[in-house]
């Protein structure tokens, strides 16, 4: 890189997903055939370490093992839930922006979900209003997929591919036997039902399981899905249900509250898990057969062996594409993804407003729900399954992946 120029500090927020990195890549990648930019700082731990004046120089740090970052799992820079003050005139903004000084930092990336488009959209407006030419960009990730203004978000089609193979490798499993039996699979999902609709893709054929699908978009009635349950068992021997970690009743209370209180996170979001179990023990003592629940937990974000190809590239698309959109001059916006159907499945990028973004949730289509709310129609595989195409699986060593560690 040129010894004259400016710096850009980069950074990981959130919960992590299987593409993060990838992401993180594209951003390292597209920077370092940008002779104007001197050296890249990599946040650790997001936000909170950039005012801690935790930096790394990632270039010196990665050397030559960056090939090996766009197939890490997890946050490679580290992550954070950190809450910028809705204040713009709380003190921590002239800190940080005196940092961007201190480091002759022009570009601040920040790649992450919902909460992280609130701090580029603070970030950005604190930029404005003091004059600063400080640009603020925020490269999109969530595997739940609830990201406005984008087509899908990075992180969403390796969930789903997990999902749906994880899924079917279940139902294998529980048709092993002839006897009654049911189980319970909770997925991921707070109010937007995504990560579970994604079960849908684990079918072999009409009417394979999971016969049963449940997302937070429909009101949950407990009286009802042990009928449902109870009919499908009319059926076949084994029945396969997945239900999101955030179904609710038409009350708005979550089902996993039924059987105790939920915590919150610094952002004020309820801890949601447990309605899978609580399910698993109103199947067994109202119907009185075998029944277990699976919780697939973190498994969902980090499963880098199975890994979509396509979520992979797009991710380095749009890591790179928040360099390019800095260069252009642009601040206070979000890649976003663009279908484009007319010759097949492509991607193209734009960019955003970010405080369009921030604190706006995108559901599944209600069209794409059936009308009783227990299965996912046709609409949604067509838009998920390109998403799940292809296979961009680590370098092995041993029989064992070989992943990019922060040292």
């Amino acid at each position: 890189m040129s010894e004259t120029g400016f710096n850009i500090v980069v950074g990981q927020s959130g919960g992590p997903t299987t593409v993060i990195n990838s992401s993180l890549y594209g951003v390292v990648k597209e920077a370092q055939k940008t002779p104007e930019i001197k050296k890249i700082y990599g946040m650790i731990n997001g936000i909170q370490g950039f005012v801690e004046d935790r930096l790394m120089d990632i270039e010196e740090e990665l050397g030559d093992e960056i090939e090996l970052l766009k197939n890490t799992p997890a946050a490679y820079l580290g992550s954070c839930r950190y809450k910028l003050p809705e204040n713009l005139e709380d003190e921590i903004y002239d800190v940080i922006f005196n940092k961007f000084k201190k480091y002759d930092i022009k570009c601040f990336i920040y790649i992450g979900g919902n909460d992280s488009m609130d701090t580029v959209s603070k970030l950005s407006k604190y930029a404005e209003g003091i004059n600063s030419d400080v640009k603020i960009i925020g490269v999109p990730k969530t595997i739940d997929n609830d990201l406005v203004l984008t087509d899908h978000s990075p992180g969403f089609g390796s969930a789903a591919k997990y999902v749906a193979t994880t899924v079917r490798d279940i139902v294998m499993d529980a048709n092993v036997y002839d006897t009654h039996s049911v189980t319970i699979v909770e997925l991921m999902g707070r109010h937007a039902g995504w990560i579970t609709a994604a079960s849908v893709l684990a079918r072999k054929y009409e009417g394979d399981n999971p016969v049963l699908i449940y997302l937070p978009e429909v009101a949950f009635d407990e009286n009802t899905f042990i009928e449902n349950v109870k009919k499908q068992l009319d059926k076949v021997s084994n029945v396969i249900v997945c239900v999101s970690e955030g179904i609710k009743d038409k009350d708005g209370r979550f089902i996993c509250e039924y059987s105790g209180d939920a915590g919150t996170d610094t952002f004020g979001h309820k801890m949601l898990t447990g309605c899978g179990k609580y399910l698993e023990n109103v199947v067994k003592d109202k119907l009185s057969v075998k029944c277990r629940s699976v919780e697939l937990n973190v498994n969902q974000r980090c499963k880098a062996v199975l890994a979509s190809k396509t979520d992979v590239d797009e991710a380095i698309m749009a890591g790179a594409y928040g360099v390019k959109a800095f260069m252009n001059g642009e601040t206070g916006k979000m890649i976003a993804f663009v279908r484009n159907e007319s010759e097949g499945y492509r991607i193209t990028c734009e960019t955003v407003d970010c405080s369009l973004v921030c604190n706006q949730e995108k559901v599944v289509p209600r069209e794409w729900i059936s009308d009783d709310g227990t299965d996912i129609l046709e609409g949604f595989i067509k838009y998920a399954k390109p998403l799940i195409q292809g296979e961009s699986r680590p370098e092995m060593k041993d029989g064992l992946p070989v992943y990019c560690y922060r040292k």
